[in-house]
C-alpha cells in the first residue's frame, strides 16, 4: 500500500497535478463560468502558464521599476493601486478617500477593486504583476480567501540609508510616466534622459510614516506568502537585481517532497552535511553502507544474501543493492522527504535509480580535491567506548586516555582510500551524465559554509 502511495505521489509530482488544480480552482472562483466543465476543458487546452506575480517592498525601493519592466518582458498585464483606483470609479472613490488621508484600504474593499480588475480579459489571458497594492497581512489573506494566489512573490529590500536617498533622487519620464533614478536607475536612451523631471518626493516625515508602518507589517505579510515568497536585496545594481528577479519569476511552483541525493569522495562530508539536512528538515537520513549493515544484520531473506558479499568486502549485485532501497524508501516516514547519500557507487546504479519512483530531485556534488580527501579520511579515529569520531588535526580526542583507544576502521587506511578515489574519479564523468541538474559545491569550505550554500538551493530553486 505504501508503495502505490508512493508510486501516485510521484506522478502528480512529475505532472504538477497539484499545482493544476489549484489553478484551475483559483480560475472557477474568480470566473465563476455558468458552465463549469466546458471551461476546465478550454483551461486545460491553453498551451502555456500565465504570470502571476507579487511585488512587495519598503516605500523607495524599486517595486514599480522592477514590475513595470517584469510586465513588459513578460506580456502580463501591470496592476498598481492608483491603476485600481481609477479604472473603478464606484468603490474606486471609497478607496480614493483612504489613500488621501494616508490610511490603509480596508482588506475586503481592496479584494473587491483586485478582483474585478483581475477578471478582465487582458489579465486572464496574459496573466499580471501587481506592485504596491497590498500593505498588510489582512489584506493579503482576503485575497486569499478569494482564490487569488501569486505564483511568484517577490520580496525586495535594502537599508533605510539607501532607501532614503532613492527617495530623494527619483526622477520621471513624464511622457511615459516611467520612474528613474538618478544613481540607480538612469535611461540608456539620451532622449528619455534629457526629458526626464524630478520625480515625486516624500516628504521626510511621510517618508518615515510609511517606512514605519511597512516595518509592522512586513512579518505578517510574508509569512502569508512564506510558500511562494523569495528576497532580494535591492541595495544593488539595478540590472542585477533585475535579472535575479526575472530568474526567480522562470521557475515553476513546485511545493517538492524533498529528495536529495549527495555525491562526493571519501572525506568530503556528505554524512555531515546529511545529518545536518536531516535534522533541520526532518528529512529521513540514509545512509547506503549502514542500510546494507542494517539488512544483513536483520537476519532477513534480503539480508542472507548480500552477507557474504559484505564478509568478502565485494561489490554487491545492483539488483539486490535495488531491492534493498526501494524497501527502505517505500516507509511510510520517505514520504515527508529523505537524503541519501554513499550511493550510488556506480554510473549502472544511478541510472537504475532514475528509473525508480525514487529518483532524487535535488542533486548535490561535494567537490574535493584527492590530497584533501586522503587528509581528511586518514586521519580519522573512532572510540571503540563512545563510538564518537574524531580527527587528529580538526577535532582531536579530548585526552590522551581518549587518543590511545582509538581504532582506524580499514575503510579508513591509506590504500583503501586511494582506492575509492580512484574508483570515484573514474565514475564522476557518468554521474555528471545521469545528472546534469546536479549541483556543484566546494567541499573544501567549513562546514558550516558548505551547509548554508546547501540549504540555500534546496529552498530556492
Amino acid at each position: 500500500m505504501d508503495a502505490v502511495k508512493l508510486q501516485i505521489a510521484a506522478y502528480a509530482e512529475s505532472h504538477h497535478i497539484s499545482e493544476v488544480t489549484r489553478e484551475l480552482v483559483r480560475g472557477l472562483v474568480i470566473e465563476q463560468p455558468d458552465d463549469p466543465l466546458e471551461w476546465l476543458i478550454s483551461e486545460l487546452k491553453k498551451p502555456e502558464r500565465l504570470p502571476r506575480v507579487l511585488v512587495l517592498g519598503p516605500p523607495a525601493v524599486g517595486k514599480r521599476s522592477v514590475a513595470s519592466r517584469l510586465a513588459t518582458e513578460l506580456r502580463a498585464v501591470h496592476v498598481t493601486t492608483d491603476g485600481l483606483v481609477d479604472d473603478y470609479k464606484d468603490i474606486g472613490v471609497q478607496a480614493r478617500t483612504f489613500l488621501e488621508k494616508g490610511q490603509e484600504i480596508p482588506a475586503e474593499l481592496l479584494c473587491s477593486l483586485v478582483q474585478q480588475r483581475l477578471s478582465k480579459t487582458d489579465c486572464f489571458k496574459r496573466g499580471w504583476v501587481m506592485d504596491g497594492v497590498l500593505q498588510s497581512r489582512l489584506q493579503a489573506l482576503a485575497l486569499q480567501r478569494a482564490g487569488i494566489l501569486p505564483e511568484h512573490v517577490v520580496h525586495l529590500s535594502a537599508s533605510e540609508d539607501v532607501l532614503q536617498e532613492r527617495n530623494r533622487g527619483r526622477m520621471m519620464d513624464p511622457n511615459t510616466g516611467d520612474v528613474y533614478h538618478q544613481t540607480f536607475i538612469w535611461p540608456d536612451n539620451s532622449d528619455v534622459a534629457d526629458r526626464l523631471i524630478k520625480g515625486q518626493v516624500l516628504s521626510e516625515e511621510t517618508f518615515s510614516a510609511r517606512l514605519q508602518r511597512y516595518r509592522c507589517e512586513v512579518t505578517g505579510l510574508s509569512s502569508a506568502y512564506k510558500h511562494s515568497l523569495k528576497l532580494f536585496n535591492s541595495d544593488q545594481p539595478y540590472e542585477d537585481v533585475y535579472q535575479q528577479v526575472l530568474t526567480f519569476v522562470h521557475t515553476r511552483d513546485c511545493q517538492r517532497t524533498p529528495r536529495v541525493l549527495l555525491l562526493g569522495p571519501p572525506g568530503a562530508g556528505k554524512s555531515l552535511q546529511a545529518q545536518r539536512l536531516s535534522h533541520k528538515y526532518n528529512l529521513v537520513n540514509i545512509c547506503y553502507s549502514e542500510l546494507l549493515r542494517a539488512v544483513a544484520e536483520d537476519g532477513c531473506k534480503l539480508g542472507a544474501q548480500i552477507k557474504p558479499y559484505l564478509d568478502m568486502r565485494c561489490s554487491i549485485p545492483d539488483s539486490l543493492v535495488l531491492q534493498i532501497l526501494e524497501k527502505r524508501l517505500n516507509r511510510e516516514d520517505c514520504s515527508r522527504g529523505w537524503v541519501l547519500h554513499d550511493f550510488p557507487e556506480e554510473v549502472s546504479q544511478a541510472r537504475a535509480l532514475k528509473k525508480t519512483f525514487h529518483h532524487p530531485n535535488r542533486v548535490f556534488f561535494l567537490d574535493l580535491c584527492d590530497e584533501e580527501s586522503v587528509h581528511r579520511v586518514s586521519l580519522r579515529g573512532t572510540d571503540p567506548v563512545t563510538g564518537i569520531s574524531y580527527h587528529s588535526l580538526s577535532s582531536p580526542a579530548p585526552s590522551a586516555e581518549v587518543q590511545s583507544r582509538l581504532q582506524t576502521s580499514p575503510a579508513h587506511h591509506m590504500d583503501t582510500v586511494l582506492q575509492r578515489l580512484q574508483h570515484f574519479s573514474s565514475q564522476t564523468a557518468g554521474l555528471s551524465d545521469v545528472y546534469p541538474d546536479a549541483i556543484h559545491i566546494d567541499a573544501q569550505q567549513s562546514p558550516e559554509s558548505v551547509f548554508e550554500i546547501l540549504e540555500k538551493k534546496l529552498t530556492t530553486s
